[in-house]
């Protein structure tokens, strides 16, 4: 790296990771990246390992519902379900989803490692969340999406409660990963485009503000990472801009991370020039996802220096979570993390 460029400060970890269990992740993690961290997640391992993938099986195994014709066009070619005939929606409730128990064994993990010394500190146990939006988009058919999803979400807000019970406030860090709003985003028409984007922005605002404000919140701004591809490359981060800032002034409570992936092509200013326009709080870090394997120290250090001709002050992360990668490059990315990047500490 030039000398006229400083390094950014701090690593974020979307979330998944693609090891053995939360105690591989933890101390996988926390001896290379040690102060750069200021939340550390619990890889997201076993079943949830493809992101939402696990919760096909609340569908299957709910009886309210039933198997419907697979969607060709769908990003991720995934079969869809909707109400049985006879439901009586207002009826439909869901039951335990599975976050709030992956959580409470992960924390158990996170809290005897912090005690023994081997995660640092003042970093916070980070548990990482799709929207209710990506599970039912992906797994309910589109005439059931609005009632169903008023159901999930309902019942994510309640897991979201008992995670809140058992960690300490401020032990906690939950993200809100934002993927299939931004599907949406970029393909609705113009004639209904503002209010279906003011829908998604009600929403994401509705879940930052079920965050207690000593729990630290933050938002992971996605274009999807199915088969290491994006469901379409983003012209520039210029929505990724409009969303954040439109979340940022609508959340009652303050904001401590936005997270926003860069391809890895991108090294160009027009791609970064719109954060010119970012308008974040005072206490909300930018992370930007420029850490790519491929092209390692060099390629990342090129995509650094593009965006900080634009924005000073910004940490490094991938473009998404490593859950979809092989294992044995885990180290080596940890390694590319920590040398383009300083401590916050």
């Amino acid at each position: 790296m030039t000398t006229a460029v400083k390094k950014p400060k701090g690593v974020h970890l979307v979330g998944s990771i693609p090891l053995k269990d939360s105690a591989e992740v933890f101390q996988a993690l926390s001896a290379p990246l040690g102060g750069r961290l200021r939340r550390i997640p619990d890889g997201e391992t076993g079943d949830r390992s493809g992101w939402i993938r696990w919760q096909l099986q609340v569908f299957i195994n709910h009886p309210m519902f039933e198997l419907a014709p697979a969607d060709p066009d769908s990003y991720t070619s995934q079969q869809q379900h909707r109400l049985r005939a006879e439901t009586a929606a207002d009826q439909l409730t869901f039951g335990p989803l599975g976050y709030a128990a992956a959580a409470q064994f992960s924390y158990a993990e996170f809290l005897r490692l912090k005690q023994e010394g081997q995660i640092p500190e003042g970093c916070r146990f980070q548990v990482s969340l799709p929207t209710p939006l990506a599970p039912i988009a992906g797994y309910v058919v589109a005439k059931d999406r609005a009632v169903v999803g008023q159901a999930y979400e309902r019942r994510m807000l309640e897991e979201l409660e008992e995670i809140i019970s058992f960690i300490p406030a401020n032990e906690l860090a939950v993200q809100w990963d934002v993927a299939v709003e931004f599907r949406i985003w970029e393909s609705v028409s113009p004639d209904q485009a503002e209010s279906v984007k003011n829908g998604l922005i009600e929403g994401l605002v509705r879940l930052g503000d079920a965050i207690p404000t000593e729990v630290q919140l933050g938002y992971h701004l996605c274009y999807g990472d199915s088969g290491h591809k994006y469901f379409m490359e983003p012209v520039d981060t210029a929505n990724m801009v409009e969303v954040a800032n439109r979340v940022t002034s609508g959340v009652g409570r303050a904001i401590n991370w936005i997270h926003m992936p860069v391809p890895h092509e991108r090294n160009d200013d027009a791609y970064f020039a719109p954060l010119t326009n970012l308008k974040l709080g005072s206490d909300t870090e930018l992370y930007l996802g420029l850490v790519h394997f491929s092209d390692g120290v060099a390629g990342t250090q090129q995509r650094i220096e593009a965006a900080q001709r634009v924005v000073k002050d910004f940490g490094v992360a991938t473009e998404c979570g490593f859950g979809r990668r092989s294992p044995e490059t885990i180290a080596e990315l940890l390694r590319i993390h920590a040398e383009v990047s300083d401590p916050r500490t």
